[in-house]
């Protein structure tokens, strides 16, 4: 895909060697902004496993739910702006939230944006025993009658989770205002709802369903990337091959407060571009269901600041803002 083309791209410009910095990273923290389990939880664990071994102590991963990360970009932008030590969990979600003045005055300019997790994609998400057996049948349920299907996920209207329904409806001429959805605080609240009936799809992501595979509790209908997945998703059918229209990419990454040192930061982007470099780091993003995305420093910065601009503008023209 084009996208992970440019990312390669930029990276053989960039090369992996850079000199060595002094700053000293005593008690890394990755903040996970949102309730343990979901695409926050995966992303700072990409980070605690992927980077293991480059600090003298373990990574810690601490969670600090509230408005889909908004609690957590406040608080980096007022006690912990300087702090070396932590980085903050991002998907294309928390950009979509900025680009929409959902974090208030915060926008992308009161963050460094540090490095990639690696990408992921959304993932349309039923119960193992729900009677929509394939994409089709969820699809004809909703031309039917749209109110007869409950749709939830971890993010309010207006955001991606949200657009991921919004897409699916508007692939089949339904008006996305006209959805039934319910929003929970993580993917993990999302899940819980959707195991325990009270929603009956769940618009998440590829990646925070790999532990889920095999345990005969959910059903992935079809997977929103532009082609299909390698194992253990390779059986699953993409939206678009199903004959619907919608395709939602997920870029995980992380962020650190905008008052950190230099120093400070281009260490924290050195022990990721060299965790890139070696072959565990590709099989950890395999295992959770990632696509090798790598991006870390300046390079990664000036992509997500345009990003947010291309978001901001199709926000506008979809009138979620003025």
């Amino acid at each position: 895909m084009k996208l992970f083309k440019t990312a390669a791209a930029a990276l053989i410009v960039a090369g992996l060697a850079t000199p060595a910095f002094a700053a000293e990273i005593t008690k890394p923290e990755c903040i996970a902004p949102a309730q343990p389990g979901g695409g926050f939880d995966l992303t700072c664990r990409v980070a605690q496993t992927g980077l293991q071994g480059q600090f003298d102590t373990p990574m810690q991963v601490s969670f600090m739910p509230g408005g889909i990360g908004a609690v957590a970009i406040n608080l980096f932008n007022t006690t912990r702006t300087d702090d070396p030590n932590a980085i903050v969990a991002f998907s294309s979600g928390s950009l979509l939230n900025i680009a929409t003045g959902k974090y208030g005055q915060w926008t992308e300019n009161d963050v460094r944006f540090l490095a990639t997790a690696g990408a992921d994609f959304g993932a349309v998400v039923v119960r193992a025993d729900s009677p929509y057996e394939k994409l089709s049948d969820l699809m004809d349920a909703v031309k039917a009658d749209v109110s007869s299907v409950v749709f939830g996920a971890g993010g309010s209207v207006g955001s991606q989770d949200w657009m991921k329904g919004a897409l699916l409806l508007r692939a089949i001429e339904q008006d996305p205002k006209k959805m039934r959805y319910v929003a929970f605080d993580g993917g993990g609240e999302s899940i819980a709802a959707l195991l325990g009936g009270s929603i009956q799809v769940y618009m998440g992501d590829v990646g925070e369903m790999v532990s889920h595979i095999g345990t005969g509790k959910l059903r992935i209908l079809g997977v929103m990337s532009d082609e299909r997945l390698d194992a253990p998703f390779a059986d699953i059918p993409t939206v678009k091959e199903q004959g619907y229209d919608a395709e939602w990419t997920i870029l995980r990454g992380f962020y650190m407060g905008k008052n950190v040192s230099d120093d400070a930061y281009n260490a924290w982007v050195e022990k990721f571009k060299a965790a890139y470099a070696s072959e565990e780091f590709a099989k950890l993003q395999k295992e959770k269901g990632l696509l090798p995305l790598n991006l870390a420093g300046a390079e990664l910065d000036e992509s997500i600041k345009q990003r947010i601009a291309n978001m901001r503008e199709i926000a506008r023209e979809a009138g979620l803002i003025q």
